[in-house]
């Protein structure tokens, strides 16, 4: 009994180190005619749940140039070929507007040495259509210790309407605070003292425009530190109650994605 619960944990642990391989840092190039840059760079950060896989890709010229979308798929450990699905983009910092690729990657894990590698290929459709990203093709991967992006923890709620009225309000005692709110880096209120009536404004989230990130920055701390809000984000069949806090060092982000499915399966970050 004993030697057959020792050779199930050994058969497990193999399995759980097997699929743990692929996850991880990888980075590599594509060959891209008419891509949003002009060099176009592509990382995955892959995290592991058993056999199945999911994470970020990044595809980017630069750090200030890039498109990041959220990845899903899954890994075979005995023939080492992973399927990774692009999905909704959630983050993107383009110079200039473009068609984006939504991008599915059949891959193989090898190791050479000690450098390890994912290679295949690659094949895309434009955003919200059917049409190919060119025709695709072969890609490879080596993975990399440090990630080019850092993964930094911004909420984020699915949106399937165009407008949304985002209500400021100061959390708990009202002691001075004084927010400027950007939306894109745009400012859109500007030193506004927060307290117990609204501080308010709106934004669009469309196909066009599919990624919104709203930034609340503190102007002072007030008479008790940080600056604390009461954010209240309301739109048809949408309601949420988050609690912001923000410093001169740090601002405060939330993140609105456009997915026509939201409304079926929207986390809640409050309850009214």
């Amino acid at each position: 009994m004993k030697l057959r619960l020792l050779l199930t944990l050994f058969v497990c642990q193999c399995l759980l180190v097997s699929a743990q391989e692929v996850g991880g840092f990888w980075k590599g190039t594509l060959t891209f005619a008419g891509g949003c840059f002009a060099q176009n760079n592509i990382e995955l950060q892959i995290k592991m749940v058993g056999d199945g896989l999911y994470g970020d890709s990044y595809h980017y010229m630069d750090t200030k140039n890039f498109i990041r979308k959220e990845i899903s798929g899954s890994y075979d450990p005995e023939t080492k070929k992973l399927l990774v699905q692009e999905g909704a983009v959630t983050e993107q910092a383009l110079v200039d507007r473009c068609s984006i690729c939504v991008k599915r990657f059949n891959l193989t894990y090898h190791k050479d040495g000690t450098t390890e590698y994912l290679e295949g290929y690659w094949t895309g459709k434009l955003q919200g259509t059917n049409i190919d990203c060119g025709t695709g093709g072969t890609i490879t991967l080596s993975r990399i210790v440090t990630p080019t992006f850092k993964d930094e923890t911004v909420p984020v709620i699915r949106v399937d309407t165009g407008e949304v009225k985002l209500s400021f309000y100061d959390n708990g005692t009202i002691d001075g605070d004084s927010i400027t709110v950007k939306v894109n880096k745009q400012v859109v209120l500007s030193h506004e003292k927060l307290g117990g009536k609204p501080v308010t404004t709106t934004v669009r989230i469309t196909l066009e425009t599919p990624v919104v990130v709203v930034e609340m920055v503190a102007d002072n701390e007030g008479t008790i530190p940080p600056n604390t809000a009461l954010l209240i984000v309301t739109a048809p069949n949408l309601y949420h109650r988050l609690y912001m806090s923000s410093t001169k060092e740090k601002s405060a982000k939330l993140r609105f994605v456009y997915d026509k499915e939201a409304g079926k399966n929207q986390p809640a970050f409050g309850k009214k």
